[in-house]
């Protein structure tokens, strides 16, 4: 990156001229006040002079300005003739008309102080003093501004940069590691500094986003693994079976065959769309948003199972609606009612509330249970209990992970947890409809 146009040198310079301008105006500022109050104290002490001679000639007359050779003063009469001068006011007469002003006599810039000596006005005294003392001043003030205006401009430039710098140090640590973090290295983590500043809630908010990476890199490593494994698994069983009735034609029958790969191509399709269903709700996809009553859902599964031979208790079910995507909710009450058929000793129980703002459906079965330090991890992909791990037992692990991706993608919650007929129940709470 061109240092010009680093953070660093852009907050340096922004400091700096801020900086600048208010030392500049602040200067300004000062050098007016303080040149109008060196003229007016000037000025004031040109009166208090002025009102001196005007005092001394009312009492003993014009005999004594002549005398004067620290001060430039005339006394005139009423037509402006000069009377009376002292030895420094013989360069002509002093612009009287000029009263309070700065002009140059002599050569010198003097303030023209005009004074009567009398009630009348016939007779004043009108005196010049020397400003030269006043602009030496003002002019060694401005000089002392400018210098200190540069001296302090140049210091807040030099600590900026120092700061900023010094400030920025942990950022470029930070942008160093993370240049050097690949896909296959997200277990390397940013220093995080002990300042506790923002820079520090950087590197830690960057460390949980690292961490989330590398918990997904690790989670699609095993899903990827996990559904390659589950793949192989039928393809291996269909070509074992195709060997078989090649090498052996007496041992296995066409029928036996057609049926094997249509068992295993039906768990293939299943376990593709169970991918596709995850792979879309990773995706956060739309989804066809619309009314759909829960309990419809649930009264179909409770059909279904009861097509099947088993004892299902559906009489807890009342009219809830929800939004959502018809097809996914329709999933969730499926995998669930799967779940509890395969594993019921005899009974399955679904039921369908309202509670409150919360639609709840739940689903219980008779069988074994789910152990509690198990019921967080059920819900994981490609996640199979002991009990279920047998091939017969069906499904592929993806049921559940499809149910807990679906309810998350709704705003809602599932839990699994003891059930009153003494297995699972699992507890689905999605927003109801108004």
């Amino acid at each position: 990156m061109p240092l010009l146009r680093s953070l660093r040198a852009r907050i340096t310079a922004a400091a700096t001229l801020i900086v600048a301008v208010v030392m500049v105006l602040a200067s300004i500022g000062f050098s007016a006040v303080l040149s109008s109050e060196v003229r007016d104290a000037t000025a004031r002490a040109a009166e208090t002079r002025a009102t001196e001679l005007a005092q001394r000639v009312e009492a003993s007359g014009t005999a004594g300005i002549a005398d004067l050779d620290d001060d430039i003063v005339q006394v005139v009469d009423a037509s402006g003739r000069v009377v009376a001068a002292s030895e420094d006011a013989d360069d002509g007469p002093l612009p009287a008309d000029r009263e309070g002003q700065v002009v140059t006599y002599d050569g010198d810039p003097v303030l023209i102080i005009v004074e009567d000596v009398d009630d009348d006005a016939d007779t004043r005294i009108v005196l010049a003093a020397s400003v030269d003392g006043d602009d030496a001043t003002l002019a060694t003030v401005a000089w002392l501004l400018a210098a200190s205006t540069l001296l302090v401009v140049l210091v807040v430039a030099a600590v900026t940069w120092w700061v900023v710098g010094r400030a920025l140090r942990p950022v470029g640590r930070i942008r160093r590691e993370v240049d050097d973090i690949t896909a296959d290295r997200l277990d390397r983590r940013v220093p995080e500094p002990s300042s506790g500043d923002e820079i520090a809630a950087l590197a830690i908010t960057m460390n949980r986003m690292l961490d989330r990476l590398d918990a997904s890199a690790t989670a699609q490593r095993r899903f990827v693994s996990d559904a390659s494994h589950e793949l192989r698994s039928p393809l291996a069983t269909m070509r074992q079976h195709a060997e078989l009735a090649r090498a052996h034609p007496d041992a296995t029958t066409l029928d036996d065959l057609a049926e094997v790969v249509a068992e295993e191509g039906v768990r293939m399709q299943d376990l593709v769309d169970g991918l596709l269903v995850l792979t879309r709700l990773d995706e956060q996809g739309s989804q066809r948003r619309g009314p759909v009553d829960l309990d419809d859902l649930a009264l179909a599964e409770v059909s279904r199972l009861r097509a099947a031979g088993l004892t299902v208790d559906g009489s807890a079910i009342s009219a809830v609606q929800v939004t959502g995507d018809e097809r996914l909710l329709g999933r969730i009450a499926r995998n669930l009612a799967d779940n509890a058929a395969r594993h019921a000793a005899s009974r399955v129980a679904i039921s369908v509330a309202r509670d409150g703002a919360q639609a709840v459906l739940t689903v219980d079965d008779d069988g074994n249970g789910i152990p509690p330090e198990e019921r967080e991890r059920v819900f994981e992909r490609f996640v199979r209990l002991d009990e279920g791990r047998a091939r017969d037992a069906g499904g592929s692990g993806l049921g559940l992970a499809i149910v807990a991706g679906v309810v998350r993608a709704s705003g809602g919650t599932v839990s699994v947890g003891e059930s009153p007929l003494g297995g699972a129940r699992f507890t689905v709470r999605l927003p109801a409809s108004d």
